[in-house]
């Protein structure tokens, strides 16, 4: 499943950047993530629609409403809106990072996954992997182009699915398909309302349009949030950031190979220093995923 993601995520990017053509940033997100609620709420719905084992406290309702919108709506909104700015190879390296943030979050809430020296170092590897990532730029008082706050919306997004993951394994026992949904359709509901308040009513898509909207809502936004469920849940949220290693690699070589966009130096040490950092921080599971002891 960690494989599958990999893949899926990496090319999602060049997707979306063919869409931002047909679609303005926030109804892209909310076409996709529609489109998989609907989806996915079906499925369930067919398998007879239970979530809870026990009734949810108030607490929980909560924590899955938030779950929702840092786990779908905002990356969403983030990531179509950044690609405005940055390159598809740009937004798949910034997804790296989200293994660096899960680090210190799994170490406070997470019994078990506590931060050591080999994870500490690591992740200051990244941490430089990710301001070479941001680039000069950041210390820069313009930033007019607008390529400054499309890279931070992309780091932002990583910071959602970072926090999201934890999150999400620290619920109680719970179908994941009516997870998935439920999250989806939380997702769906804030992305629409944010996209009728700062887009207005959308126009009527191509047929492209909707191949594309129907190819991101199903592969990367239906079936990748419920195989992302799956693992996190079963395996834990350091785990599933394993997912990032192969993320940067497909996003670059794609956008490279299918929208001519250029290969800079400085992208290439981005990700060398944040796989380098992921790799020490992760050692252990990286060793269960190819079955050395």
């Amino acid at each position: 499943m960690v494989a599958i993601l990999g893949l899926v995520w990496g090319g999602t990017f060049p997707v979306i950047e063919l869409a931002l053509t047909e679609f303005t940033p926030f109804w892209l997100a909310a076409g996709r993530v529609v489109f998989a609620a609907v989806l996915t709420l079906a499925i369930w719905r067919a398998l007879g629609g239970k979530l809870f084992e026990q009734p949810p406290t108030q607490k929980q309702k909560v924590n899955l409403v938030a779950i929702g919108a840092m786990s779908t709506a905002l990356p969403f909104m983030l990531i179509s809106w950044g690609q405005n700015y940055v390159s598809a190879g740009f937004a798949g390296v910034s997804m790296a990072s989200v293994a660096l943030m899960v680090l210190p979050l799994a170490h406070v809430l997470i019994p078990g996954e506590s931060l050591n020296r080999r994870k500490t170092f690591g992740f200051l590897i990244g941490f430089v992997g990710v301001a070479v990532l941001i680039g000069p730029q950041a210390f820069s008082p313009s930033g007019a182009d607008g390529e400054l706050a499309g890279r931070l919306a992309c780091l932002t997004a990583a910071g959602c699915y970072a926090v999201s993951s934890v999150s999400m394994r620290r619920l109680p026992a719970m179908d994941a398909v009516g997870l998935s949904a439920i999250t989806l359709l939380i997702g769906a509901v804030i992305v629409v309302t944010a996209a009728l308040i700062t887009e207005g009513l959308p126009s009527w898509p191509t047929p492209r349009g909707w191949i594309l909207i129907a190819l991101l809502g199903l592969v990367p936004t239906a079936a990748a949030n419920l195989l992302r469920i799956l693992v996190i849940r079963s395996a834990g949220p350091t785990f599933m950031s394993l997912t990032n290693y192969q993320v940067p690699m497909w996003s670059v070589a794609l956008g490279v190979l299918f929208l001519g966009e250029p290969f800079r130096a400085s992208l290439l040490m981005a990700l060398i220093l944040i796989l380098m950092g992921v790799a020490l921080s992760q050692w252990g599971a990286l060793k269960r995923l190819f079955g050395r002891t």
